[in-house]
């Protein structure tokens, strides 16, 4: 930020993308080294099985990251808008910026980017984070917000979340993120052991498994979504209005309960009307070995030559 008046920026920590955070980019380099680790040994793995564990290894990986990543995002509920709005307190100028709402299921990211960036001899471009999760304080960090002397819409939005807000906000989506990260806890948990069950011979137990899975990763869908449709107040820029919509973490996390619904419903049903195929499908390395064994040994019996000499009976006598 340049300086205003002679006078040092107000702005000085660094900022961040809203949609991209620290712990969220931790996780996801995480479950890259997974997946990576898992692709430099995959050309050791012989015959059609090293397809089947491609498949199911970098299908769980995504599985869980999703779980996990979803925590960290910031994008749940998002919106945004262009708008001519004052800047600045006690101030008569007027700024023409995009205004962008982003709501994650532990606080909300408020961006604020000049259409141009420089106006008012400034750059307008602000990201703030305002955390209501377990152990932070809201209220606090709003009042530190005001002592910065942060721009007129970035307050404006940022105050419709304070506890004392009229609107109900911070009540309203703040429950929703608390019941959704529990309940995307408990899916990755019970991710953790159907990869365990489906890596022993039950693979019944390992498919219901993965149905609860997606069951509790449907539940947080369902706990953001009830909790966030009660009617909002209005939140007007100048002549606009900020309206959300589901972002795109609520519709990967959607998708991903889906997936784990039908995977599960997939192994217990062919667990009760092909229960050989499944052990097949689940132990294809195995069966891969197998075969490849049986293959040699019918290459040495059926052979001609070995019949011969094993059909040989040397004598051996000595004349004296």
């Amino acid at each position: 930020m340049t300086l205003w008046n002679g006078e040092l920026p107000f702005y000085p920590q660094p900022r961040h993308a809203p949609g991209y955070s620290v712990p969220l980019l931790i996780v996801i380099l995480v479950f890259l080294a997974l997946a990576a680790s898992f692709l430099l040994i995959l050309p050791g793995i012989r015959g059609h099985s090293r397809w089947f564990w491609l498949v199911r290894v970098l299908l769980s990986l995504f599985i869980g990251a999703e779980i996990v990543a979803v925590h960290f995002s910031a994008q749940w509920s998002v919106g945004g808008m262009n708008t001519n709005t004052s800047y600045k307190a006690f101030s008569a100028a007027r700024v023409s910026a995009h205004v962008g709402l982003h709501v994650g299921l532990g606080g909300i990211n408020i961006t604020l980017t000049g259409t141009p960036v420089q106006q008012l001899n400034e750059t307008i471009d602000y990201n703030e984070h305002f955390n209501w999760r377990l152990g932070e304080n809201y209220a606090e960090e709003y009042s530190e917000a005001l002592e910065k002397g942060l721009p007129d819409p970035v307050l404006y939005l940022a105050e419709k979340f304070t506890p004392s807000s009229p609107c109900g906000l911070y009540r309203q989506y703040r429950l929703a993120g608390h019941y959704a990260s529990a309940t995307l806890w408990v899916a990755f948990c019970f991710w953790l052991l159907s990869n365990a069950l489906l890596s022993m011979p039950v693979p019944l137990y390992g498919g219901l498994a993965l149905m609860t899975t997606g069951t509790f990763t449907l539940f947080s869908i369902f706990a953001f979504a009830s909790i966030s449709r009660v009617p909002l107040c209005p939140l007007r820029l100048g002549s606009s209005t900020l309206v959300t919509h589901y972002g795109a973490a609520f519709w990967v996390t959607l998708a991903t309960g889906i997936l784990c619904l039908l995977l599960g419903v997939a192994v217990v049903s062919l667990h009760y009307s092909r229960p050989s195929a499944l052990r097949t499908f689940l132990d294809g390395s195995v069966k891969d070995c197998g075969s490849q064994a049986k293959r040699n040994l019918s290459l040495i019996l059926n052979n001609p030559l070995h019949k011969q000499f094993g059909a040989l009976d040397l004598t051996t006598s000595t004349n004296l």
